[in-house]
């Protein structure tokens, strides 16, 4: 394939992109950056945490998007109550006599493109953890049996503020399997209204499928193939290599109020989703505003602030930007 040709395909995938974008917008209203993030993020191939008070739109946006992107979709409702079983799916006893398999297998609503876990953190720890193998692996273990969820695969779980009564915090292993978080705000006053205007009246919006399943993964295949030079790698680098109290080229509000930094995985969902933001905005390479825009949706669920930072509600966000104006201007070097 010559670069004309592939200089085509990367046009084709960006407006592909823009479409789907302005379908979910039809929508949704507002929520411009947070549609953003988790475009980026399934376009990289990732998993998405939603955190926001219950009622700001997190799971309708994960419905429209399962709809524009003709994706099949299934919703778990995490309570204390759900097993792991409830998601995974199970062996049953056939109606028929069968001497050789008297079981058989009845899938749970893992087996879907595009998984909604509602509420994730209101579920135990053992059931959030069920996720994990399914999240790494693109496979689901049940009773020694092992089977391969179809491609494309999704994670789209909403997180309530952990300060809410009845939540469990999710254990740092799964968070880490997460790509990036995203955190969904309060609507403004203008918002509002036209939620209000569309929602409560007789107007019906049908909503348009933008791209196939087929297409989307030809499109994560093409996120890959954008550039990322030496010279953008090694700011990523240094940004992750910053996040650690213990690192010699950092800030001193990391080495004051953070317990832990981000380990290798961040490094690589950063260059992903940077990746997948070039390639929305019709470019072929990685640029330092891909890196900057995308790093704290990579990072904030990755670093773990110790108590004095937690008692001082230090902010993840503001952390991340002092790290990223500090890299940028040199004064590491």
């Amino acid at each position: 394939m010559n670069i004309e040709e592939k200089e085509q395909q990367f046009k084709e995938a960006a407006m592909k992109i823009k479409e789907v974008k302005e379908e979910v917008q039809r929508f949704i209203v507002g929520q411009v950056d947070i549609v953003d993030g988790v475009l980026w993020t399934i376009l990289a191939g990732g998993h998405t945490l939603l955190e926001g008070l219950p009622g700001v739109g997190k799971t309708m946006l994960v419905r429209t998007l399962s709809e524009v992107m003709d994706l099949s979709f299934s919703r778990i409702q995490f309570t204390p109550d759900l097993m792991p079983t409830d998601i995974t799916g199970t062996m049953v006893m056939k109606k028929e006599r069968d001497q050789e398999s008297p079981f058989e297998f009845h899938e749970g609503p893992l087996f879907h493109h595009l998984v909604l876990a509602d509420e994730i953190n209101r579920s135990t720890p053992k059931t959030q953890s069920a996720l994990l193998e399914a999240m790494a692996e693109h496979t689901v273990t049940v009773v020694g049996e092992t089977m391969t969820l179809e491609k494309p695969f999704f994670v789209l779980a909403t997180q309530n503020p952990i300060d809410l009564e009845g939540t469990y915090p999710l254990p740092e292993a799964q968070v880490d399997r997460f790509m990036s978080k995203v955190l969904v705000s309060y609507p403004s006053r203008a918002e509002l209204k036209q939620i209000i205007m569309r929602t409560t009246g007789t107007e019906e919006i049908f909503l348009e499928k933008k791209v196939s399943q087929t297409e989307l993964l030809k499109i994560q295949g093409l996120v890959k193939e954008i550039m990322a030079t030496e010279e953008m790698i090694d700011f990523a680098i240094d940004l992750i290599d910053a996040t650690h109290p213990d690192g010699e080229k950092t800030t001193g509000n990391i080495k004051e109020y953070v317990d832990f930094g981000s380990g290798p995985r961040g490094l690589q969902n950063v260059i992903l989703m940077a990746k997948a933001r070039a390639l929305t905005q019709g470019r072929y390479h990685v640029s330092i505003g891909d890196i900057k825009k995308v790093a704290p949706l990579v990072l904030r669920h990755r670093i773990i602030l110790n108590f004095e930072g937690e008692a001082m509600n230090v902010k993840i966000d503001d952390l991340i930007c002092e790290l990223i104006d500090y890299i940028q201007k040199g004064e590491h070097q």
